[in-house]
């Protein structure tokens, strides 16, 4: 938690923003596994923590734009709850500590939202990705699911976009320690990856490393060994020498702070010919990111260059034919890289995607497109100094796709499919980091990181 000063300034702005009426912001609660008293581990709504702090079940925020009172609705500690949890700080100081002196019962809520009905000012809330939290919104404002479904406020989204787009300084220092972790889950799974060990295993280790730090992961780990498998969350294979091990994964820190980071490493500690040669050409595809992304740059373009970049290594490695600028702007290398080179990060991973990624990733000046390989482009539009996101070109050989196109005779004026079959069996490869635009370029969060491939067998020698 921050001072609370920062979040009674967070609360000001955005009143300053939507300008009108009660903006009501539902927390998350938790989430039954299995039973009612068995649940996931409680993550809070991002937005509700950026507004109001609290890392607790159940609680809703409200903010009158117009006769500036806050509010934090929920339910206090009973003694019930303190023979099964110990004796607990109450709620009315705990909204205290962010700079809100009414905690009241979830029961007062509904005589706020009437008493603003009947003066008819406006009730503005988010689009829900969960459905509790629309069954919520749905039993205060008397609303149908569909209704909640259809009339969130587009302003009050817009407004929390336009905040949380731009991280502080307090901020940043935040997620360079949520960077930090990352690289150590890292560093572990390198350290420790040897032939004969189940993915599960290496998994089990690396995850270890967010724990002692008081973190968890920020999203599901992908470790694998069938990198062309975009999203593979299978855990089950056995490291065997000759195998490229892709390593996505990140830490998530208590104040909801993120990290997101893919490497790379092969099994045996050395990379073979060929896996280095395409090791080195997305190395070549990151560096021309981290290159273009500058200030005043649209994402889009950036990402561009890059499949550029790769294009023309596949030229030079006989995957490919024709001239790079034709072969891009036909789409023809999303064969290989089917996927965006980034996104933004913060409070999420994937940085208030629940708004929808075209709200956060586009705007009226950078329109999403339509084409295989750059639709999947998150973050599109201009970049601006305190954007954080990361840069995470790849290079893919997915059978099932080289098939199909190939079967459809796809930019055969472009692919060498003969050559391409040769390589079937490769896999898949990415490199990721987190970056911070700055007023002239681009900071990579974090302590420094193996990067070329002799850093990485460096890391793996010491085994």
């Amino acid at each position: 938690m921050f001072d609370k000063n920062i979040y009674i300034s967070r609360r000001e702005r955005l009143k300053k923003l939507v300008q009108n009426g009660l903006i009501v912001i539902v927390g998350n609660s938790e989430s039954p596994m299995s039973y009612g008293d068995n649940c996931y581990n409680f993550i809070q709504d991002s937005t509700f923590l950026y507004y109001f702090g609290l890392n607790s079940p159940d609680l809703i925020g409200v903010i009158d734009t117009e006769s500036n009172e806050e509010y934090i609705f929920g339910k206090e500690f009973t003694m019930n709850d303190i023979i099964w949890m110990g004796g607990q700080k109450s709620f009315k100081d705990r909204a205290a500590e962010v700079g809100i002196d009414k905690f009241l019962e979830n029961e007062e809520l509904n005589k706020i939202l009437e008493a603003a009905k009947l003066e008819g000012k406006k009730i503005h809330f988010t689009n829900q990705y969960r459905l509790e939290n629309s069954l919520k919104l749905s039993k205060l404002l008397g609303k149908t699911l569909d209704d909640v479904e259809k009339e969130f406020s587009e302003d009050l989204v817009r407004s929390i976009i336009e905040m949380r787009n731009t991280k502080e300084d307090y901020e940043i220092a935040e997620m360079e320690k949520a960077t930090n972790v990352t690289r150590e889950m890292h560093l572990a799974a390198m350290k420790n990856v040897k032939p004969g060990m189940k993915g599960y295993e290496l998994v089990a280790l690396l995850e270890c490393e967010a724990k002692k730090y008081n973190a968890t992961p920020s999203f599901h780990t992908i470790c694998t060994t069938n990198g062309q498998i975009l999203h593979n969350h299978f855990h089950g294979n056995i490291f065997k020498d000759g195998d490229l091990i892709l390593l996505d994964c990140g830490a998530r820190l208590e104040n909801g702070y993120c990290g997101d980071m893919t490497t790379v490493f092969p099994v045996s500690g050395k990379f073979d010919k060929r896996q280095k040669d395409l090791y080195s050409l997305l190395i070549e595809m990151f560096e021309k990111a981290e290159e273009c992304t500058v200030p005043g740059v649209t994402n889009k373009s950036v990402h561009i260059e890059v499949c550029k970049v790769l294009a023309e290594g596949l030229i030079e490695r006989g995957f490919m034919k024709g001239e790079v600028e034709e072969i891009v702007k036909a789409g023809a290398h999303a064969l290989f890289f089917p996927h965006g080179l980034g996104h933004m990060i913060g409070l999420d991973v994937h940085d208030m995607e629940n708004f929808g990624e075209n709200k956060v990733g586009y705007d009226s000046k950078t329109l999403r497109e339509t084409e295989f390989g750059i639709r999947s482009l998150r973050m599109g539009k201009e970049l601006k100094p305190g954007y954080v996101l990361t840069i995470e070109p790849g290079i893919y050989f997915i059978p099932e796709l080289i098939q199909k196109w190939e079967k459809e005779n796809q930019f055969k004026e472009f692919i060498n499919y003969d050559k391409v079959e040769e390589y079937i069996d490769f896999g898949g490869m990415r490199y990721e980091g987190d970056f911070l635009i700055t007023e002239t370029g681009n900071r990579r969060l974090g302590d420094k990181m193996p990067k070329y491939f002799y850093e990485v067998e460096e890391i793996l020698e010491k085994r």
